[in-house]
């Protein structure tokens, strides 16, 4: 009976519908590759037993996978706080499906999207801030007062920063803040839900460091780490949504490794 629940769960995963989702960046351990069947079974079983639960409603997901230490494998899973279950549940399903296709023969692998987290390993990763691999978008158009919103954006991020560690609130952080009356300035910051309060800090005081280097003076960033995410817009990207639009950015690109 496990072995037929677990085939049909493999192939719910391999019919499901993306919804629009498209993987933002991922991650595949070079130094990871493996060729164990054992293992790579062992991911395939982990990865259903992280998709599982999120058909309940659930919006983070800690597993493991493998009796044998050198064939167990430790993964994680979890959507942006804000996400409702139906779109939570349509990126988990799609990550898992994709970081297999992009990463087939890595131990290590992540895979990030604006809504959901997907990761694993053979290291038991847990409450461990993993700033080592980064990537960061920015938005290619400036600010027109660099000085005054650099300002209005620091003191955004230290009010959501303190939303988040709150352990209350899971992570996230989430608030908005009037430049103008044309402009006002979006921010949310999330850490994965394993974190503790100070861990989380600490990872979202990297992320942040970003901002003044990468995404200098632009209108719109996203930097994506293992156990945080932060980003910042001039138009509404969080859940749920005014009644202003959202709209498409064009981004530059780059990516971190430490």
């Amino acid at each position: 009976m496990a072995s037929l629940q677990y085939t049909l769960l493999l192939l719910l995963l391999s019919f499901t519908y993306s919804l629009g989702f498209d993987p933002t960046a991922q991650y595949c351990n070079p130094n990871t590759v493996t060729t164990s069947s054992t293992i790579s079974s062992n991911i395939d079983r982990l990865l259903a037993n992280l998709v599982a639960p999120f058909e309940h409603g659930t919006n983070f997901v800690e597993a493991s996978y493998g009796k044998d230490k050198t064939t167990k494998v430790y993964g994680l899973a979890q959507c942006r706080g804000d996400v409702g279950t139906s779109d939570c549940l349509g990126c988990i399903q799609d990550a898992a499906q994709q970081i297999r296709k992009l990463c087939p023969n890595q131990t290590d692998a992540r895979i990030w999207y604006d809504y959901c987290l997907l990761r694993y390993s053979q290291d038991q990763f847990y409450d461990q801030v993993d700033t080592s691999y980064g990537e960061l978008y920015k938005n290619v158009e400036n600010v027109t007062n660099p000085d005054d919103f650099n300002q209005e954006l620091g003191n955004l991020f230290k009010k959501i920063t303190s939303k988040a560690i709150k352990p209350s609130n899971l992570g996230l952080g989430k608030d908005d803040k009037k430049l103008s009356s044309f402009e006002t300035l979006y921010g949310l910051v999330q850490c994965t839900r394993d974190l503790s309060p100070i861990n989380c800090a600490q990872c979202l005081a990297i992320a942040i460091e970003n901002f003044q280097g990468f995404c200098y003076e632009k209108k719109g960033c996203r930097v994506f780490y293992s156990s945080c995410f932060v980003r910042y817009e001039l138009y509404p990207f969080y859940f749920p949504l005014d009644s202003m639009k959202t709209k498409d950015d064009i981004l530059v690109k780059s990516i971190i490794n430490r």
